[in-house]
């Protein structure tokens, strides 16, 4: 009986700890914000964009914001298909590696329209705006 207690007061203590852990993780570490998420307070805060160029950014965002949907609902029928496959292989088998490269593949397209999509931005830059973007993207990606 002793036994039983003395394994009941380890997993309480086990389970507080984990809880511990967590509450502590989202009060005290903050994530890292997205790098476009940086890039777009910088157009509206820091470059001064005019109405016309607002106008343009609006319409390239929308068209960036259905891609980037597309392409991570495309990510999470792709980890779908990982997960059956791992189920039914219990390996680094064929299935596995091949929904791995279709996820890598997906990982890859969203990273180029990203790129794409920050590019467009910087197009409809004025010369001075062009050049504080830059040094934000810079920034941003070595930090």
């Amino acid at each position: 009986m002793r036994d039983w207690r003395r394994l009941l007061l380890l997993v309480l203590m086990t389970f507080t700890t984990a809880i511990a852990g967590v509450v502590i993780g989202r009060v005290y570490v903050v994530p890292e914000r997205p790098v476009e998420n940086e890039l777009h307070e910088l157009f509206h805060r820091d470059l001064k964009i005019d109405a016309a160029q607002n106008a343009h950014l609006e319409s390239i965002e929308r068209r960036y914001a259905i891609r980037r949907q597309e392409l991570e609902a495309e990510q999470r029928s792709n980890n779908v298909q990982l997960a059956e496959a791992i189920e039914a292989e219990h390996g680094y088998g064929p299935r596995v590696a091949a929904a791995v490269d279709r996820s890598h593949q997906t990982m890859g397209e969203l990273q180029k329209v990203t790129l794409e999509h920050i590019f467009a931005m910087r197009a409809t830059l004025r010369p001075d705006q062009a050049a504080k973007f830059d040094q934000a993207v810079v920034k941003a990606l070595t930090r």
